[in-house]
């Protein structure tokens, strides 16, 4: 099918209020639009810019951590959601009861990633690994009542109190099984000649129409992208995450989406879709540069300067890239140090500001690796 083609579905009535039944996906896709072919293979080369500056990374799983700790915070902001990316460091006891909600919602989102890609190594990515996944996204905090795990059984809207006077409103639950097996062959047919990333804008474009679940769905929806691209080889890791161009765009986010339920738009969509993934890949490759520079020069200028002290001086540094908010408690774990040696290393560390202590206190200081922290905010 061309895309110019392309009918995105019909508006079905039921008592009271109409809903949005999109058509089936699973067939190919074909374009004549040479803007969109320039931004595909230009997303294309970009990503194996990240792939391949990836692997000279002394640490990629630091990267990978904090990248998927901003994903999470990022993407639930887009939700309401407000913890910033130090506060999801700190331990649950030590946040304040009014953010705990917000809190515990992007440690699930962080853990409901990282599950899901180890799952990607036995499962295929299917709505038993979606539900899965949605499981662990919701089971704290606001969305713990909202049946986790479960596609729903009553229907949904967007915007509004109720569907009848929604901004939009997905398809009736009783559609919904027809409509996620549509889904899921088309995410794993190797049938179709079709672009892996012309493949997941489509997807996530489809999946955010059916809006399966009571609650997360977009998170769902963004996670999907990034999972489609480790399970379909275009990702050797995680790299890539959407949700902070998504954000910056928020309303051109809502509106293109829009445009392809009421103007059968799917290629402005696309466009959309391809620009942001050449904007993230970038700002990937630039921020693996800064963080091997930064790490260069910190060990160069500061650490060997710290005379006997410099060894675990190095350990505890190579740690910050990884666990960048750290008590002296976890300085004596991470290095092997006395009290009293920790409480010296760190003291060098805040001569030479490589950290910055925000506590105040006395005792229970928390130390925090500022200079890395900014590189993801």
């Amino acid at each position: 099918m061309n895309i110019t083609d392309y009918r995105s579905g019909v508006w079905r009535k039921t008592a009271g209020y109409r809903y949005f039944f999109p058509e089936k996906i699973n067939h190919t896709f074909v374009w004549t639009d040479d803007g969109l072919n320039e931004l595909l293979e230009t997303a294309s080369l970009r990503l194996g810019e990240l792939n391949s500056f990836s692997r000279f990374v002394p640490d990629l799983n630091m990267f990978i951590k904090m990248h998927v700790l901003k994903e999470a915070v990022t993407s639930s902001r887009i939700e309401g959601t407000r913890t910033n990316i130090d506060e999801a460091f700190n331990r649950e006891k030590d946040v304040n009861p009014e953010k705990r909600d917000d809190w515990r919602e992007v440690n699930n989102y962080v853990q409901a990633m990282n599950t899901a890609i180890e799952e990607l190594k036995t499962l295929p990515l299917s709505n038993r690994l979606i539900r899965n996944t949605h499981k662990i996204l919701l089971a704290s905090g606001r969305g713990e009542h909202k049946t986790p795990g479960e596609f729903r059984k009553s229907q949904n809207w967007i915007g509004g109190v109720s569907p009848a006077d929604a901004v939009f409103v997905p398809p009736s639950y009783t559609e919904l099984t027809e409509l996620l097996a549509d889904l899921e062959i088309f995410l794993n047919n190797t049938d179709l000649r079709i672009p892996h990333l012309v493949r997941i804008a489509i997807a996530h474009y489809q999946f955010e129409t059916i809006h399966p679940f009571l609650d997360g769905n977009g998170r769902i929806g963004r996670l999907l992208i990034t999972l489609y691209l480790v399970s379909a080889g275009v990702l050797e890791k995680p790299l890539l995450y959407l949700s902070d161009y998504f954000e910056k765009n928020k309303t051109l986010y809502y509106d293109n989406l829009e445009k392809v339920r009421i103007k059968n738009d799917m290629g402005q969509w696309l466009k959309f879709f391809l620009t942001g993934v050449i904007q993230t890949a970038e700002n990937g490759v630039s921020t693996l540069h800064q963080i091997t520079d930064l790490k260069t020069k910190i060990e160069k200028d500061k650490v060997l300067l710290l005379g006997k002290r410099a060894k675990q001086g190095s350990v505890l540094l190579t740690a910050l890239f990884s666990q960048p908010v750290v008590t002296v408690k976890e300085i004596q774990s991470i290095t092997g140090l006395s009290p009293k040696a920790a409480n010296d290393l760190v003291q060098a560390f805040l001569n030479a500001g490589i950290v910055n202590e925000t506590t105040g206190y006395q005792r229970n200081r928390v130390f925090v690796f500022e200079d890395y922290l900014k590189l993801f905010r």
